[in-house]
């Protein structure tokens, strides 16, 4: 039975963030992978999903580069070529994972792995890899980071639908989809699959997508969907799907109206991965399907702690990386490193992406009174190729203080642009700052610093 300092249960970003910052402090690390060496984001998320983005909006390019004297037109999209590409880059960046654990002198375990106790840890067969022997280790310090898995809604015929994970495999293109929920997911993949030619119905129970996101940015993209052929079911939630005779599917809705559709995507939420660890085998205290962790993702038990989304806070890559970094410097090097994380920049990446940092402004005038200031405009690049997409452009400011509390955009280049603008609202620079600041001209973002003319004031909601 092998001893270790540090042994990590994932492989995805936060995970590997932390065992090789701890193996950098001197620690004696092992990390443990049942399937994706890199996980979600690397295999089944964020990698491969901006890959296919980039695909569907080549269509588009072609056809408004006529409108600048280029004689070309889009043909037919190439789907298996698209996704054996996709699969070259993401078998390379596994190497990568790998080889970047290695050289830091992280010992990796292939298989599934699960508490026999507090301290020890079993590592069995994995679905890749079933004929495994069972390991033992022990370790002072464990890390749960198995992240989360998508979820299907209890409806009769859920079991025809794919999920996400099964989007970038699938043998051809749909041609009709129909994707149930306005998250991140389903926002994005309705755009790839619409960039792509597909015909997509767009199901979401709430009346705007992007719940959690500033209420006029939701606006805009919610008018924005028949844009780009997208066919919204708003206010509307699936019952049933049906398997017809022709094989296509009948998605039936509690408006009384049916989607024949091709293919049922569910995008309707993602849960936390741990069903198989046997943390009760260690007494792991889980909340509503969560591992509890405190301020320093610390869990009931001494030695045990959880990073990434089977906490459920901020399920995004860059705050699990974050965590596993602060993490491995809190045990191994007596570190107070700190993140910002309520000032978390958030990108959207649909065909025009949408981004946005700190607060929206329904959470800000619960805090105080408002000075919003908005610009909607269509961008220059489309002056010519005659396009009626808009951009908008959002800035929430204190009017008591002067600073700037939260900035919204959706429009070519938002998640770029709002990179830059966290560091802005992380520092707590003022609207006077932004106004004082030269744009660079001509450039969409330079309305960031040129917006001069309030669009309403708001007083703080009691």
């Amino acid at each position: 039975m092998q001893e270790f300092d540090l042994f990590v249960i994932g492989a995805g970003s936060g995970g590997v963030r932390c065992a090789r910052i701890a193996a950098q402090h001197g620690a004696k690390v092992g990390i443990a992978e049942s399937r994706h060496w890199g996980g979600t984001c690397v295999n089944l998320g964020c990698v491969p999903k901006k890959l296919m983005v980039y695909a569907a909006e080549y269509g588009d390019m072609a056809a408004d580069a006529r409108a600048y004297g280029w004689e070309m037109q889009a043909g037919a999209h190439d789907w298996k070529k698209l996704i054996a590409a996709k699969d070259r880059e993401i078998e390379r960046l596994n190497h990568v994972y790998v080889s970047m654990l290695e050289k830091t002198g992280v010992s990796l375990f292939t298989g599934r792995a699960k508490f026999i106790d507090a301290h020890t840890v079993e590592i069995g067969p994995g679905p890749l890899d079933t004929d495994a022997i069972p390991q033992r280790i022990t370790a002072k310090n464990i890390v749960i980071a198995t992240g989360s898995a998508p979820e299907r809604p209890p409806i009769e015929g859920a079991e025809l639908g794919i999920v996400s994970d099964d989007a970038f495999h699938l043998p051809e293109r749909p041609k009709r989809i129909c994707i149930v929920g306005s998250g991140y997911i389903g926002v994005e993949f309705a755009g790839i699959f619409a960039g792509l030619g597909s015909q997509v119905d767009l199901v979401y129970r709430q009346p705007l997508p992007l719940r959690g996101f500033d209420e006029e940015l939701r606006m805009h993209l919610g008018n924005a969907f028949s844009d780009y052929g997208i066919r919204s079911h708003i206010a509307t939630s699936p019952q049933r799907v049906r398997r017809r005779p022709d094989g296509a599917l009948d998605v039936e809705l509690n408006s009384g109206q049916t989607v024949e559709t091709d293919c049922v995507f569910f995008a309707t939420g993602r849960k936390p991965n741990i069903a198989s660890l046997g943390l009760e085998a260690a007494g792991v205290r889980v909340e509503d399907g969560r591992i509890a962790v405190d301020r320093e993702s610390a869990t009931n038990i001494p030695g045990i702690y959880a990073i990434g989304d089977v906490t459920d806070r901020i399920n995004l890559t860059p705050v699990a990386i974050a965590e596993g970094h602060m993490l491995a410097e809190k045990l191994f090097a007596k570190s107070e490193r700190e993140w910002s994380f309520s000032t978390t920049p958030k990108a959207v990446f649909f065909s025009e992406p949408l981004a946005t940092v700190g607060l929206t402004e329904e959470e800000a005038r619960r805090k105080t009174s408002l000075i919003i200031y908005t610009a909607q405009f269509r961008p220059m690049r489309q002056t010519i190729s005659g396009r009626s997409r808009k951009t908008f452009m959002k800035l929430i400011v204190d009017a008591r203080t002067d600073i700037v509390l939260g900035v919204h955009m959706m429009g070519d280049a938002a998640a770029e642009l709002m990179q830059g603008l966290a560091i802005a609202v992380t520092a707590k620079l003022s609207k006077q700052d932004f106004d004082r600041t030269i744009g660079i001209h001509p450039t969409t973002a330079e309305e960031f610093v040129t917006m001069r003319t309030p669009t309403r004031h708001v007083e703080k909601q009691n």
